[in-house]
């Protein structure tokens, strides 16, 4: 599929990873939808790439309808689909003095990384599925998962299982995707530069970054867009998760 002029959205637009697809996106020809809650950030990405902001929680039901709506109003039908919002939690079984893990917390992170997931994916599918197919296929679906998933370290319950979750649905929702000819796929990241990182010093995000074995440093989310793309490229990855991690397997701290 050529993609140039094709609609897409993105989560988590505002910053990192999400930031850096719109921008490729945006390159590509695409116009781009950002969703996310960082109204500043995602306003300032939507005017650098002539995309359009969209104030959305990826966990409301009817929000998340409303938007899809509007930015098919706007771009068009999503032909691509980018999840990149989450939230990533550190937080023990139960603390130094016993207290158990706060159940808000756990079910905050599983709402937003793996309910928002899906429910931005059942509200995109269920329309791109009435679109007319762009030749053998009609669009793509992109998920963020983490290393997390597979080697989730101390503190990391809450979001190693959101992030499992959305390493689980990628196959079933392949599948269940097929016959509309619309691809599902899921990238793993290690550690990459993000937001999150940024309130370190240098010394510690260089310390992460020297886990990796090669190259021996931070990802960049420009390297996520870049995967992005290669998945958009081609047509017979769909249902697969690729870890994008350097060769790095997390120790348990």
């Amino acid at each position: 599929m050529d993609y140039a002029n094709s609609a897409a959205i993105v989560t988590g637009g505002a910053s990192g990873l999400g930031a850096a697809t719109a921008r490729l996106l945006a390159a590509k020809g695409c116009k781009v939808a950002i969703f996310d809650l960082n109204e500043e950030g995602g306003a300032a990405v939507a005017g650098e790439t002539g995309g359009r902001f969209f104030k959305v929680n990826i966990t409301d039901d009817t929000g998340v309808a409303d938007a899809v709506a509007a930015a098919e109003a706007a771009h068009g039908v999503a032909r691509i689909l980018v999840n990149c919002a989450g939230v990533a939690p550190a937080i023990k079984t139960f603390s130094r003095d016993f207290t158990p893990h706060p159940l808000d917390a756990f079910r905050k992170a599983v709402e937003i990384n793996l309910i928002g997931t899906f429910n931005m994916i059942s509200k995109v599918a269920a329309r791109l599925a009435q679109a007319d197919p762009v030749g053998e296929e009609r669009g793509v679906i992109v998920n963020t998962a983490s290393v997390a998933a597979y080697d989730g370290q101390i503190g990391q319950a809450a979001y190693a299982a959101s992030k499992g979750g959305v390493v689980g649905l990628t196959l079933p929702i392949a599948r269940d995707l097929a016959q509309h000819g619309i691809r599902v796929m899921t990238i793993a990241p290690g550690i990459f530069w993000t937001p999150m990182l940024a309130g370190l010093p240098p010394a510690a995000t260089e310390s992460l970054g020297k886990q990796v074995p090669f190259p021996s440093r931070l990802g960049k989310p420009e390297e996520f867009a870049q995967m992005v793309d290669s998945i958009l490229a081609n047509p017979m990855l769909n249902g697969e998760v690729i870890r994008l991690d350097g060769a790095i397997r997390m120790a348990p701290r």
